[in-house]
């Protein structure tokens, strides 16, 4: 992409840094498939450490140890319970079903946060009429719900009633540190409640490629042949792990950068009269509404003034800040958004 555009159309755009291109210059590598990259390695250990999990498989994309926690958690039959924003459910190209024989059912939370109250009327009894309820996945942070995030202390609860009921507990965690960030609480703190966690590197850290799963060693085990099974075994990934162990040592807290941008943005556009509503921002996604059907034109508008974004509904635009824009550039879009015509 040009870049003299202002690219807000996702953190997923981010070019890697200097500092993270010379880590990934000197990586030492080794064949992954055969167990012999130590700095994928290395990168594996280093986040089960950050999260208290025993072990974790460094995977291409978030998508990957999604569907692999869900084919390890779940058998043929089975259900899946997710809110009906989840990424898993919406964005990964019916895999729950194409990879695990699972059918899912679908909660409607505030803006993509689950409750107990609204699981636990909706974890079935044996009946052979009804699919085994077996794992409940939650998303920190919720793409559609503009960022919103858990706090430990909403994910304890939920933990207690999967835990009495007999049902795993995934943590979608694409945006896992942003959500850290927002709310301080302790990443150690997450492993005591999940069985499977999924940690992406390519969004708000800014690595070109990746995402791990982290669980209990067992759980592992059984990934990396899955992994393998979905053609996600890697050979000299180690160059790509670098990146990821280089954005975990250096653009953590800087994500912080990030959501006040996106707070500044989301006070422009609470201003700005083509503006229906603005959700509230908690992280680093800014989604606002317009007038019905006319989202496309509200972004093609912005694209010729430089401005890239995207839609999420014939009424609503959505912007997402990430460590390639500065606040220089997080000026000129206020400027945008402010003169804008709509």
């Amino acid at each position: 992409m040009n870049n003299d555009f202002l690219d807000f159309r996702s953190d997923t755009v981010t070019r890697p840094t200097a500092g993270m291109l010379d880590a990934m210059l000197h990586a030492k590598v080794g064949d992954d498939v055969f167990g012999e990259d130590e700095t994928v390695s290395a990168l594996e250990k280093k986040l089960a450490k950050m999260f208290n999990m025993e072990a974790g498989l460094f995977c291409p994309s978030g998508t990957m140890t999604n569907q692999i926690a869900i084919k390890c958690f779940t058998q043929p039959m089975d259900e899946v319970i997710c809110d009906q924003a989840s990424h898993v459910y919406r964005y990964e190209g019916g895999g729950i079903a194409y990879h695990s024989g699972a059918s899912v059912r679908l909660l409607h939370g505030e803006r993509g946060i689950l409750t107990p109250q609204l699981i636990e009327p909706e974890i079935n009894e044996y009946n052979i009429h009804y699919p085994n309820s077996s794992l409940v996945v939650l998303e920190n942070t919720v793409n559609k719900g503009g960022g919103s995030c858990y706090h430990l202390a909403q994910i304890e609860p939920i933990h207690q009633l999967c835990k009495a009921k007999g049902l795993k507990l995934h943590l979608d965690g694409a945006r896992i540190f942003n959500a850290l960030q927002a709310t301080g609480d302790e990443a150690t703190s997450y492993g005591n409640h999940f069985d499977g966690i999924s940690v992406c590197l390519s969004k708000g850290l800014g690595a070109p490629v990746g995402s791990v799963l982290l669980s209990d060693k067992e759980t592992i085990k059984k990934a990396t042949k899955i992994r393998k099974a979905f053609g996600g075994g890697m050979r000299q990934a180690g160059f790509l792990a670098a990146a990821g162990i280089y954005a975990l040592d250096h653009h953590i807290k800087r994500l912080k950068d990030d959501h006040n941008h996106a707070a500044a943005l989301a006070d422009a556009l609470s201003k700005a009269h083509y503006v229906k509503s603005v959700m509230p921002v908690e992280t680093n996604i800014v989604i606002f509404e317009v007038e019905a059907d006319q989202a496309n034109q509200i972004v093609n508008q912005f694209k010729a003034k430089g401005l890239l974004c995207g839609t999420t509904s014939a009424k609503t635009i959505r912007l997402v800040t990430h460590l390639d824009l500065s606040a220089d550039m997080i000026d000129r879009a206020i400027e945008i958004i402010l003169h804008l015509q709509g």
